[in-house]
C-alpha cells in the first residue's frame, strides 16, 4: 500500500500533504410571504414565533443577524452555513413554523408558507444596513406595500422575474390588526 503513495507523490506523513481548511463568509437575506389571507401572522404571536425560528435557524448553524415577521411576510437575515442548502434551510424554516403554528394553536385558520421564496446575498460590509432594513419593517410598510419592496429587492440584484411566479400580494395589508 505505500508503494501506491509514493507513486502518486504521496507520503502519508508528509507535511505538504496537509490540506488547507476551508473558510468562507456568506450572508443571506431569505423572504417569503404567508399563504391564505385569513392566516396572516398575528401581533399577539408574532415574537413567539420569532424565538422559536431563531431557535431552529441556529440549530441548523446559522447565525441569525435579524428576522422580523410581519403579518404577510416574514424577513430573515443570516451568517449562512453553506453546508446546507438555502432550499432545504428555507423549508425547515416553513415547515418547521408550519407545525409550531398548528401545534401551539395560534392561527384559528390553517397556516401556510407561499411556495417559493427569495434569497440575497449581502457583503460584510452591507450587515449593518440589512440589519436595519430587516428590523426596521413595520415603519417602512406605512409607507410602501410588501410587492413593491420585493420587486424593488428583485430589481436592485438585477434578478429577471415573470409576474406569474410571483408571491400573490395582500395589497391591502398595512400593519398590523
Amino acid at each position: 500500500m505505500t508503494k501506491i503513495f509514493y507513486i502518486f507523490g504521496y507520503t502519508p506523513h508528509s507535511k505538504s500533504n496537509v490540506m488547507a481548511n476551508t473558510y468562507t463568509q456568506f450572508y443571506a437575506h431569505l423572504v417569503f410571504a404567508v399563504k391564505h389571507r385569513n392566516a396572516l401572522i398575528k401581533l399577539s404571536w408574532k415574537d413567539e414565533l420569532e424565538k422559536y425560528l431563531t431557535g431552529t435557524i441556529q440549530n441548523h448553524r446559522h447565525k441569525l443577524l435579524a428576522i422580523n415577521l410581519m403579518p404577510d411576510h416574514a424577513h430573515v437575515f443570516v451568517g449562512y452555513n453553506v453546508n446546507q442548502l438555502i432550499p432545504d434551510l428555507v423549508e425547515i424554516i416553513k415547515m418547521s413554523s408550519n407545525n409550531f403554528i398548528k401545534n401551539n394553536k395560534l392561527s384559528q385558520f390553517k397556516f401556510g408558507w407561499q411556495i417559493g421564496y427569495g434569497a440575497f446575498s449581502h457583503s460584510r460590509s452591507q450587515i449593518d444596513s440589512v440589519v436595519k432594513y430587516v428590523m426596521n419593517q413595520e415603519n417602512h410598510h406605512k409607507k410602501r406595500k410588501f410587492r413593491d419592496e420585493y420587486l424593488e429587492i428583485l430589481r436592485k440584484n438585477d434578478i429577471e422575474y415573470s409576474e406569474e411566479y410571483l408571491f400573490e400580494f395582500f395589497d391591502d395589508v398595512t400593519g398590523w390588526e
